[in-house]
């Protein structure tokens, strides 16, 4: 069975150094899982954060099931993520001692099952920012260039 990709976040490989990615499971409740069955899921502005010997993910928000009932979780409450306790010692330990930050990239089913793809990662400085804009700027510049001369 394929992997169903539900959301990704777009921004993450713009505003972050990517340095580390591993799959996370998520505790969901039903109709949540429900929810993300028909893509109601936004990754933006989403971080992870360690609590005690726990990681969970905040900023997440699924869109209450349309079919369910008043009972329906609030659609940005934070979320237990799924680790075992050597990667959870191995995130807590580069977090805290070279300042990174834990921030999902996308969500996805894998064999039935929602999964996180979480990422350890370093902030970028707006200077290379806005040398990520000039060269993607200036390639687009020069597949126009190509194409035209085609």
């Amino acid at each position: 069975m394929a992997d169903t990709i539900i959301a990704t976040n777009r921004h993450a490989r713009f505003e972050y150094n990517i340095l580390e990615s591993l799959e996370t499971g998520i505790a969901l409740t039903g109709t949540e899982v429900k929810s993300l069955r028909t893509g109601k899921a936004g990754l933006a502005n989403s971080f992870a954060r360690i609590e005690g010997t726990e990681i969970f993910l905040h900023g997440m928000h699924i869109a209450p099931y349309s079919f369910g009932n008043i009972a329906n979780p609030d659609p940005l409450r934070s979320r237990k993520l799924l680790l075992h306790k050597k990667q959870i010692r191995h995130l807590i330990a580069e977090v805290t001692t070279k300042k990174l930050t834990l921030i999902p990239l996308k969500a996805y089913f894998k064999n039935g099952i929602v999964k996180i793809e979480l990422a350890l990662a370093r902030g970028k400085k707006l200077y290379d920012k806005r040398d990520v804009i000039k060269k993607r700027d200036m390639d687009r510049e020069l597949k126009r260039i190509s194409r035209s001369r085609s």
